[in-house]
């Protein structure tokens, strides 16, 4: 079954004070951590949808000390500049989607907590069942990345600027087949500097 991937990181980080794509996670960047995670659980069809500045810096990592990382990334790079908006950037990243692809992940780009486990867990629920959407859930809560199949991608890319993910996922309510997880992570997002001293990695 070929699954793929949007990662969302095209956000202003305006209540971060910095762009938060770019701070560190232990030996990588939060934005890298997120797309490794995605890679380990076995996803390789990325669409990662993003500003200038964060595309070119990953373009600029290919020539320092981060020893080629992307370049080993399966990434196709799409940029968001105009609207910064999460529904504009998930109907960027289904608009640059693989022809194969018959559903795809949404991720946030600024949750490098998330596990690979989670991601597996939605992708496997999937599988198995065939539902329209899997969205995981922490304690009654939906969470982060969460599945949509290919017959749903032109309604979203129907939607309006002042409609929301949220709008759309409650229309389908009856269609989504919750993913129970024993991990917060999937809540987990970097807001604030506050969000990220807490969470960050101890090293």
């Amino acid at each position: 079954m070929n699954i793929s991937a949007i990662i969302l990181a095209a956000g202003k980080s305006a209540r971060m004070g910095q762009n938060k794509m770019l701070m560190k996670w232990g030996d990588v960047t939060v934005l890298e951590k997120v797309i490794q995670t995605i890679q380990n659980s076995g996803i390789k069809d990325i669409v990662l949808v993003t500003s200038n500045e964060i595309r070119d810096t990953i373009y600029d990592l290919r020539f320092t000390i981060y020893d080629l990382r992307f370049t080993n990334y399966e990434l196709r790079i799409t940029i968001n500049e105009s609207n910064h908006e999460m529904l504009s950037s998930i109907q960027l990243g289904l608009q640059n989607q693989n022809a194969i692809s018959e559903a795809t992940i949404i991720c946030l780009g600024d949750q490098p907590q998330i596990e690979s486990r989670s991601v597996r867990a939605v992708c496997e629920a999937y599988r198995k069942s065939k539902s329209n959407l899997v969205v995981p859930s922490y304690q009654n809560r939906r969470g982060h990345p969460w599945l949509v199949v290919k017959s749903l991608w032109d309604e979203i890319l129907k939607m309006k600027e002042n409609q929301t993910p949220r709008d759309f996922l409650n229309k389908h309510a009856d269609e989504i087949e919750y993913v129970n997880l024993d991990t917060p992570t999937i809540l987990q997002d970097l807001d604030t500097p506050e969000d990220y001293l807490k969470y960050k990695p101890n090293v």
